[in-house]
């Protein structure tokens, strides 16, 4: 089975249908439309989401929302001020949309990131960033704005947290294992405080990695998760409705 029929079968088992073909999906406290998104619901956001670090009243910005997910997980999850900046028009009317029937009031910004500007810093930067370099374009402009990092490399993300993030911030990302954004965040300033690697059952080599950045040196916490452990349940079950 491919990793993409894997991740189907995944979501297939946690709601008993596909979010790639389904135009929404249904969490415990809020539901995800995402009809007019390129990007649906996906593990990797649903991760990131339930795994950064968040004290309740935090403020947290969540760069290339998509379909507003990561925000309203923060909110759920105590958060204070949220932001989402969303570049693409059609994601960023339908996150605004799911942010205006949940909850909790999150505030979505259609912008590039490169040009939005806050008159206060964030406590926490989150973002399931495009990370793919050199594949073969998608034909379609939303997802390919949305999975490649042509519209935003790296090196602009790191200088836009840098930019945003408060003096005792942190910044936490979803990536494939391998990446070079480590050496980036690290020449810009920042730290990795934590990292934990994410396999999908036991003896399995991870294909994806949780990061966390700070300004402030501490030496890093390192972890792996398995997805069909108990640590995994623990952290996704405030938000799926099969826990």
């Amino acid at each position: 089975m491919c990793a993409r029929d894997r991740q189907k079968t995944y979501f297939c088992a946690v709601k008993g249908f596909c979010p790639m073909s389904n135009t929404y999906f249904q969490f415990k406290h809020f539901t995800v439309n995402q009809d007019r998104c390129a990007m649906k619901v996906g593990t990797d956001g649903v991760l990131l989401g339930a795994w950064f670090g968040l004290e309740p009243g935090q403020s947290v910005l969540d760069i290339g929302t998509g379909t507003g997910l990561i925000a309203l997980m923060a909110a759920q999850r105590g958060a204070g001020r949220v932001v989402a900046v969303e570049i693409e028009s059609d994601a960023a009317a339908q996150a605004t949309e799911n942010a205006q029937a949940s909850p909790w009031p999150v505030t979505v910004q259609n912008a590039d990131i490169s040009d939005y500007r806050s008159e206060q810093p964030f406590d926490r930067i989150v973002c399931n960033p495009p990370y793919f370099r050199d594949s073969l374009r998608c034909p379609d402009e939303g997802r390919r704005t949305a999975r490649h990092n042509d519209s935003l490399s790296y090196e602009d993300l790191v200088s836009a947290v840098c930019r945003l993030i408060a003096p005792d911030g942190e910044f936490s990302v979803v990536l494939p294992t391998g990446t070079d954004m480590i050496r980036i965040a690290q020449a810009a300033g920042l730290n990795v405080i934590r990292s934990t690697e994410v396999v999908t059952a036991p003896g399995r080599q991870p294909k994806r990695v949780l990061l966390t950045f700070s300004r402030q040196y501490r030496q890093p916490v390192s972890s792996v998760l398995d997805m069909t452990g108990a640590e995994y349940i623990g952290l996704v079950k405030d938000f799926y409705l099969k826990y």
